[in-house]
């Protein structure tokens, strides 16, 4: 017993390592794009240059989900958690030596291709290898490692960048990943040799009639999401809530996506099973998962910008400012793992999105000058911003949790992948929406300021003066905003995550 609980720990360990690198990678780019344009002989004054690079990996991340993660159902973890690594090492390959954009967003879409599928199938092997408790606490580890690696990659990026500016500085980061993927993939394939214990199922499931894999389905709703993902991502926030090509591309998404659903109606085996669909906890789940991802978003997003606008921060100080969410993110998702084995999957998601709303209540108060009020040694600001990250990792394991209680092992892959796939669309959603919302409310709020003082320097400062309260008004009602989100995400754990009999095709083995 005790050599097979080491055995776990052991595939898990190797499985979540490498999806700790490609959280790594996702997010180093942000430190790391104004060096990766200069070098191919475009400038960062615009942000619409860099757009292509940012969507490319997220068209590439939200493909793979729904694609790799049910594959792996069929395939077996092992094998594909290896293709993926190899599409990643292919993907850092071609970043590493692009010389041009196109070359640039080839290398990240693939690189998100490979990265986007190893979230789903380490979530899918956690709770292969685990059940009750130990699943949640498995399922809170692995989250926090992926989160630990989204606080960590920009600081990561830069500082290999720096440290080896004369061998490569941003390309020696990404020559980087192809080794250490190497290492976990290879890992993970030796410690699955282990063909007589039966406990570590990393191998096809052989039991039951063969199944196949719907290419076709799964390809067209991969496809949709990828395109979706294009049509919402703004290319120019500052002067729109979404892409340029909104309207052409997000037609030939919704006529991609209606493809997928006619086969789903037709088939039958459809790629998600219908009783999952049918099911209300399932579609709680979801619900949340957008809903969070959409307030999620608000942090990521206004929390630097108001240091900057509102609180005079420069570039730096505002995007340190964020890091007591950040860092709460990951800590939040192994503390939801201990306690969704203790008080339940539902009402650990409640407590999670509660304290993220009380977080955002308390935001949506801040004033001018908020950085210097303090309770004790710590700033008021830090301390909301560290209980709203850790309120939304508290939610990740226990949503996680529930959907994969709903499924039998043969559906872990997919099963996962639509967890992490509303979060994901809701966040995009969130942006655009947040986007677009700003921009109007800023304008509402200013109007048309009346500047008649006849010195020149005191009408600046006076519109200056004008436009910081308008972005901290803004703000304030942005955080009001999320908070209602976060109230509406309980609201919704709690009506529809309840114990409901399971149907012959759900009951978990």
């Amino acid at each position: 017993m005790r050599e097979t609980r080491s055995a776990r720990g052991i595939l898990l360990g190797l499985a979540g390592a490498g999806l700790f690198v490609a959280a790594l990678d996702a997010y180093l780019v942000v430190t790391l794009l104004p060096a990766m344009l200069t070098d191919i002989g475009l400038t960062i004054e615009r942000f619409e240059q860099a757009t292509p690079i940012v969507t490319g990996f997220l068209c590439g991340y939200v493909i793979a989900l729904p694609l790799l993660g049910a594959y792996s159902d069929i395939r077996g973890r092992a094998s594909v958690y290896a293709l993926c690594v190899v599409v990643f090492a292919a993907g850092s390959v071609v970043t590493a030596t692009a010389g041009s954009l196109p070359w640039l967003v080839a290398g990240r879409v693939l690189q998100g291709l490979g990265g986007g599928g190893l979230v789903p199938l380490t979530l899918a092997l956690a709770a292969d290898l685990y059940s009750g408790r130990a699943r949640t606490v498995a399922l809170g580890a692995v989250s926090g490692l992926q989160e630990a690696g989204s606080v960590l990659g920009p600081i990561y990026g830069a500082t290999l960048a720096s440290t080896a500016s004369a061998i490569g500085g941003w390309r020696f980061v990404f020559w980087l990943n192809v080794p250490l993927a190497a290492v976990c993939a290879a890992g993970l394939l030796v410690a699955s040799r282990d063909k007589g214990n039966r406990t570590l199922p990393l191998d096809p499931m052989v039991d039951g009639p063969a199944r196949t894999f719907d290419w076709k389905s799964a390809g067209l709703l991969g496809l949709g999401l990828g395109l979706l993902v294009v049509a919402l991502y703004p290319d120019d926030p500052a002067h729109r809530a979404t892409s340029g090509l909104f309207i052409p591309i997000g037609l030939l998404s919704l006529l991609v996506l209606a493809l997928y659903g006619w086969r789903q109606l037709r088939t039958l085996e459809p790629l998600v099973p219908r009783q999952l669909l049918r099911s209300p906890r399932f579609a709680g789940v979801a619900a949340a998962n957008l809903l969070i991802g959409a307030a999620l978003m608000v942090a990521l997003v206004d929390v630097p910008i108001l240091g900057r606008l509102v609180f005079n921060l420069d570039q730096l100080a505002a995007g340190l400012l964020l890091t007591q969410f950040l860092v709460g993110v990951p800590v939040g998702a192994i503390v939801g793992g201990v306690l969704a084995g203790r008080l339940g999957t539902r009402w650990t998601a409640v407590l999670g999105t509660l304290l993220a709303a009380a977080a955002f209540i308390q935001m949506s108060n801040w004033q001018a000058g908020e950085l210097a009020a303090r309770v004790g040694p710590f700033r008021t600001a830090d301390l909301a911003l560290g209980a709203c990250g850790l309120g939304f990792g508290i939610v990740i394991a226990p949503l996680a949790a529930t959907v994969l209680e709903l499924t039998r092992a043969e559906h872990h892959g997919l099963a996962s992948s639509l967890v992490v796939l509303a979060r994901v669309m809701g966040m995009l959603v969130g942006l655009s929406a947040l986007t677009a919302f700003g921009l109007f409310r800023f304008r509402q709020i200013l109007g048309t300021p009346q500047l008649t003082d006849p010195d020149v320097r005191a009408r600046i400062e006076h519109l200056g003066r004008l436009v910081a309260a308008a972005f901290l008004q803004e703000y304030r009602e942005i955080f009001t905003i999320a908070a209602a989100l976060c109230i509406l995400a309980a609201v919704v754990v709690v009506t529809t995550i309840r114990r409901e009999p399971l149907t012959p095709s759900l009951q978990p083995q």
